[in-house]
């Protein structure tokens, strides 16, 4: 009988999934060496060449792919046996989660508190970027999780809508009262990688507006300082200048659009790691403003 460890299974399956040594050393919290020593071991008991390297990646041969498709369900059944017995309470381990401005300002800080009281021993990773970089991370496996603006339509993703936001039109609360669009503005936006280019720009079509310039900034927070000193216009998240609107410091300067943007929580298809699913399981139960459904 060949001696393989758990760890060397892990390892493997790691690799499979994240397509370089090095991306499953930093997962696995360990070394570049000590994965490639995982390897020669687990290569040298069952007497098989399980990779081949192509560029800077590491691809399976067909009796590696094999080996891993084989291995997957047994090492999910065994995570989720663990965790499931302990009722999670045990969970350890690094989750890497992706999100635009709008979710992370709106659900996420509720989310992670979360997780940080039920599952202690969970560390999370956060990284905000546009939805259409996210995707691709995603896709990739350098991130696990992604709070996406949808709708994302993808065979290799499964999604569960958890929401929309409202738009506003909104400039600093002296350009409305200097007359707003009736003097040309300049117009502020995301990058049109992001669905709210697309409205911006359908808005001021369909209002028959031509704004003085576009420029785009890929920082909504920093938009919404830019148009409140006064540097312009811009479609806006209506919870994130909600307290703005309120106080005067801002004005909408056109009718609200009618299109909403849609959030997703999103993982691979073919995602098996029972604490990812269990995260999952807790994201699909939020709503857009962080609250339950």
């Amino acid at each position: 009988m060949k001696r393989i460890a758990i760890y060397h299974l892990e390892t493997l399956l790691w690799i499979a999934r994240l397509g370089t040594f090095r991306a499953a050393a930093e997962r696995l919290n360990t070394t570049q060496p000590a994965i490639s020593a995982r390897v020669r071991e687990i290569e040298e008991q069952l007497g098989i060449a399980i990779f081949r390297r192509e560029g800077r990646n590491m691809v399976l041969t067909a009796r590696g792919r094999r080996l891993v498709q084989e291995c997957e369900p047994l090492w999910a059944g065994f995570e989720k046996a663990l965790l499931t017995a302990s009722g999670f309470e045990g969970a350890s381990g690094v989750v890497r989660i992706g999100s635009g401005e709008i979710a992370a300002a709106s659900c996420l800080p509720g989310f992670v508190h979360a997780i940080e009281r039920d599952l202690p021993g969970v560390t999370l990773e956060l990284e905000l970027d546009l939805t259409a970089r996210m995707f691709q991370q995603l896709l990739g496996g350098t991130i696990d999780l992604a709070f996406l603006a949808g709708p994302v339509a993808s065979p290799g993703i499964r999604t569960t809508p958890i929401g929309s936001v409202g738009l506003v039109w909104a400039a600093s609360a002296r350009t409305a009262a200097a007359g707003g669009f009736a003097n040309p503005l300049p117009v502020w936006s995301i990058p049109d990688l992001s669905p709210l280019h697309g409205v911006t720009m359908e808005t001021l079509e369909a209002n028959r507006v031509t704004p003085r310039s576009v420029g785009t900034c890929n920082n909504v927070r920093t938009l919404i300082d830019i148009v409140t000193g006064g540097g312009g216009a811009a479609v806006l998240p209506e919870p994130m200048v909600r307290p703005l609107l309120e106080a005067g410091v801002l004005a909408e300067v056109l009718p609200a659009p009618a299109r909403k943007i849609r959030f997703e929580v999103a993982i691979r298809n073919t995602e098996s790691d029972p604490l990812v699913l269990e995260l999952f399981r807790r994201a699909s139960d939020l709503r857009i403003d962080g609250t339950p459904h």
